[in-house]
């Protein structure tokens, strides 16, 4: 059973789940000055839609839904995961406030706004927009669309937004002081970085008040990460000894040709096991998109020929 890296808390949604820092969140986004915390109505995080579908933050302040997820790993499938939360929250709201769908009576419901902080050691741009029309089957007018904006919160990116965000800037900074650590090969990384983070006040109050499940916490994180590194090595791997095999055994160049396919067609196959994102792939062969597709579907129409053919034995 494959596990699901969602079904958990996080540090970022320990923090949303203050108020203070939901709101200066809030109004380093939206350029608002709110500075009354209990304007704000935390919404139950204690069940996600599913077992397997949680999100990090969802808070209601004036009329404006509000939606935040972290993300250490890029995911261009947040639009349609951010429009299941949002249904699954409206369904609450109608039932909660006793509002009648099927009246003659328009009901009026919080505005949502979504948004997404990254913070993976992939390069991503400063800020990108993603949409739900764009995971599409048809490129056909839609009735319905969903815009997710990406922020990068690494350093050096969003500098005026993360100078006016507090938290954020001080959950990027104690990120970067494990990350320091584990390059250093520091005994007990994250404990040495919390007390660190005390230390110099970089989210003192809330690290002093839950050292122990943040430790409990970054652990799951930092060996998840550690898992999907050797994923991603160990396809790398595979792909580069089937293309030498095939180069090797041909001599030629046709040879070494038909090895480097072999090895991306290996890529292609990972891809499709979850082993590794299109992302790393991309990266790693150094091709453009569109190529890797038509690996996948080179990959996805043999291997369905080998199960016709398994079939008809």
């Amino acid at each position: 059973m494959k596990e699901n890296r969602e079904v958990k808390s996080d540090v970022f949604s320990m923090l949303m789940q203050e108020k203070k820092y939901a709101l200066e969140v809030y109004n380093a986004l939206n350029g608002s000055s709110y500075d009354d915390p209990e304007l704000i109505e935390i919404l139950s995080m204690d069940s996600g839609v599913t077992l397997t579908i949680k999100n990090d933050a969802s808070f209601i302040i004036d009329t404006n839904l509000n939606l935040y997820e972290h993300q250490s790993t890029y995911n261009p499938n947040m639009p349609l995961r951010m429009l299941i939360y949002v249904a699954d929250i409206y369904k609450k709201y109608v039932t909660s406030n006793e509002l009648n769908l099927y009246g003659e009576t328009q009901i009026r419901i919080p505005t949502p706004k979504v948004a997404v902080f990254y913070n993976g050691t992939r390069r991503r741009p400063e800020k990108e927009i993603l949409k739900l029309s764009d995971m599409f089957t048809t490129n056909e007018a839609s009735s319905l669309e969903l815009e997710c904006i990406v922020y990068n919160i690494n350093p050096g990116n969003n500098t005026e937004f993360m100078k006016g965000c507090r938290v954020l800037s001080q959950y990027t900074a104690f990120i970067e002081i494990i990350r320091d650590n584990q390059q250093k090969n520091v005994e007990n990384p994250i404990a040495k970085a919390i007390d660190k983070c005390i230390e110099e006040d970089i989210l003192k109050e809330f690290l002093t008040a839950n050292r122990d499940e943040v430790l409990r916490i970054m652990n799951i994180d930092m060996t998840f990460e550690t898992r999907e590194k050797y994923a991603r090595r160990d396809a790398l791997k595979e792909g580069i000894q089937l293309g030498r095999k095939e180069g090797i055994q041909l001599g030629r160049k046709e040879g070494i040709q038909l090895g480097r396919k072999e090895g991306e067609i290996a890529f292609a196959k990972a891809y499709k096991k979850g082993m590794i994102s299109k992302e790393d792939v991309l990266s790693l062969l150094d091709i453009p998109e569109e190529e890797f597709d038509e690996l996948v579907c080179e990959y996805e129409a043999s291997a369905g020929c080998v199960e016709a053919d398994e079939e008809s034995d």
